[in-house]
């Protein structure tokens, strides 16, 4: 279908202008960055040595991961173009130094794992034909569908991934028979407390200085972390779902349904509640005395809820997006339920948060104050522990693709026990390029109109900000500590998410971009908002997008290809639209502008896309019904 709007443009929104503004200075920043930090091929200027005291090479990735994302949301093809670059040169740098093989990690925890590959996934859903992308999504997803006989990572009976060090070298056990363990104390990870509380005489990480009992904790850990399933491997099934995406097999669905399935039946045993280890017998609690917590990136230690509700938000919901089934949905619901379950108030002050960093908007909305509601994000054999704010992200990332009215309310549930205005907008870029979820879920609730200009204005100074830094930053590349990169960076996506596709931002820990709609260019057979173009969705209902479209262009006119869902998983019902009924532009020699007078249409769509076009200089709104979940989920695109 196609529509064509006819409002003429008599004063530019100041959100369209921002937003046009963000795009074209992110363009443009990244240049500067890549002259400063990587060598002419695109490897990074590394630190000869650093990766003996690495385990993994998400960081090096971590640093360009968005570039395909701005590209997707409207950015200039170059960043594609050098997205694939750098993916291509970072993954020749991490096989010099031994992180990768076959192109894969060769062992490391998916948590990990993840944040380095929803670069690969947005790579993937920003060109879908790339052959050699085709090809490793086929590779990456066999390595644990058993494919290569070098990495052997899955038990098909037991239903288990056999350690939580998995890659392209197969299990990568955590220890071996002969190792002597040893985990002592360490400023960084002192805040994320003691693995285990149950050995006597270490009561707390200061204990840890001891160096028998630093050699006692690393044998504790290595009975019972080294080997078997944990419940952050669920961070794998992005891996597993992109193959799918990329190629339609259905072997890649069987297997994810498999696994997930497998660990839907463990935690039906503990009310739904996920276990975060299962023993190479199958057995939950096999290592850990019995215990349905202990294991590695588990409930107890070091992060909790908070990579444990990620890995289950990603398997509840690709689950979902594959069948339909709503059951798959209260895998990540019951995590929620449960830690909310325990909420408090409390002093933020006298709270030992081992994510402080994480709660930044939070902090700031407070000023003064200090009580805000927390919950608990670990389990050991005290209890629960390390109470923090309860993270929106969670029930936003569950409605967004559900729509139901549960998660909604699970959101306005953490809203009405917090003591801070949701509205207000403070200006930071965190590592996972989130954390601005309350003021823009006050404002598709049509109670914070300002919002759009604020986000954007807030996102500018980011740029601006480490553009300086970048441009001051006098310190010679090979000496600096491996998140350097990343915190240069001056992409920033947040905000164009949220308002140009009605979505929050993606879970960073392998999240893939979901969202209601999704803006193509059809002249130019390409992703993304045309040139020019400005998007925001100004209102998200189950049953309903409201998309303003302005083209900001004085000469050019412009298609915007608006398709349901990100994955074409949604269809357009029907469309109403607003339209011009006056006489425009008027005469030649009238000095005012004519009164403009609008009115509306309706139509019907019942399908995946609908066609805008932009004259130069106009805008138009529409109304777009939502049918939900009645496609399967691909990456294709309309013109292939």
């Amino acid at each position: 279908m196609k529509i064509r709007a006819t409002i003429p443009l008599e004063e530019a929104p100041s959100w369209a202008v921002l937003e046009r503004q963000l795009i074209g200075v992110m363009e443009e920043a990244v240049h500067p960055f890549l002259a400063k930090y990587t060598h002419g091929d695109g490897r990074l200027i590394w630190q000869e040595g650093i990766h003996q005291t690495r385990d993994g090479a998400d960081d090096f990735y971590e640093s360009f991961y968005n570039w395909p994302l701005l590209y997707l949301l409207g950015g200039g093809d170059h960043l594609l173009e050098l997205g694939q670059r750098q993916w291509d040169a970072t993954t020749r740098l991490m096989e010099e130094i031994g992180h990768v093989h076959k192109e894969y990690e060769v062992g490391y925890d998916q948590f990990h794992q993840s944040e380095s590959y929803i670069y690969f996934y947005l790579l993937c859903m920003a060109n879908p034909t790339h052959e050699q992308n085709v090809e490793r999504a086929r590779r990456f997803a066999g390595f644990f569908l058993n494919e290569d006989p070098e990495a052997i990572n899955y038990d098909p009976e037991k239903k288990i991934l056999l350690c939580a060090h998995n890659g392209s070298k197969g299990p990568r056990w955590l220890y071996q028979e002969t190792d002597e363990p040893s985990y002592g104390y360490s400023p960084g990870m002192a805040v994320y407390g003691l693995p285990y509380d149950d050995l006597e005489g270490i009561d707390s990480v200061e204990d840890l200085k001891d160096p028998a009992n630093a050699q006692r904790m690393g044998q504790a850990m290595k009975e019972r972390m080294a080997k078997g399933d944990v419940a952050t491997n669920l961070h794998v099934c992005s891996l597993i779902v992109n193959a799918f995406l990329m190629t339609g097999d259905e072997k890649y669905k069987r297997w994810l349904l498999e696994y997930v399935d497998a660990w839907i039946d463990r935690a039906a045993s503990y009310d739904g509640f996920l276990p975060d280890n299962v023993g190479l017998s199958g057995e939950v609690g096999e290592y850990t005395g019995g215990k349905w917590y202990g294991s590695m990136y588990g409930w107890t230690w070091p992060h909790g809820f908070y990579n444990i509700a990620m890995a289950a938000i990603l398997a509840g919901v690709e689950c979902f997006l594959l069948t339909g089934e709503k059951k798959y949905l209260e895998l990540p619901r019951n995590q929620i339920r449960k830690v909310m379950s325990e909420g408090k108030m409390a002093n933020l002050n006298e709270q030992p948060m081992s994510l402080e960093h994480h709660w930044t908007g939070q902090i700031q909305a407070l000023g003064d104050r200090a009580d805000s509601w927390v919950v608990p994000y670990c389990y050991g054999d005290s209890g629960w522990s390390d109470w923090q704010p309860l993270a929106p992200m969670y029930p936003l990332a569950i409605w967004n693709v559900s729509g139901d009215e549960v998660d909604r309310n699970m959101v306005s549930t953490i809203r009405e026990r917090e003591t801070y205005d949701w509205r207000k907008v403070f200006s930071f870029h965190s590592k996972e390029d989130a954390g601005h979820e309350q003021p823009w879920f006050a404002f598709i609730q049509g109670e914070n109109p300002d919002y759009p200009e604020q986000i954007l204005r807030a996102s500018l100074a980011q740029v601006y900000r480490r553009m300086e830094q970048v441009r001051r930053d006098e310190t010679d590349p090979r000496d600096n500590h491996i998140h350097w990169w990343q915190q240069l960076n001056p992409v920033t996506t947040e905000a164009l998410i949220q308002l140009t596709l009605g979505a929050p931002q993606m879970l960073y820990n392998g999240g893939l971009l979901l969202a209601p709609i999704r803006h193509f260019d059809p002249d130019s057979e390409r992703s993304g908002l045309p040139s020019e173009v400005a998007a925001l969705v100004e209102s998200v209902e189950e049953d309903r997008v409201d998309l303003h479209l302005v083209n900001l262009s004085a000469l050019n006119e412009r298609t915007v290809r608006v398709q349901a869902g990100t994955l074409g998983e949604h269809n357009f019902t029907q469309v109403t639209y607003n339209k011009l009924v006056s006489e425009y532009p008027g005469p030649v020699g009238d000095y005012a502008t004519p009164e403009v007078v609008t009115g509306s249409e309706t139509a019907q769509i019942n399908g995946v896309y609908v066609d805008v076009v932009l004259p130069p200089g106009t805008e138009i709104c529409l109304s777009l019904g939502l049918r939900r979940h009645v496609n399967p989920p691909s990456y294709a695109v309309s013109w292939e």
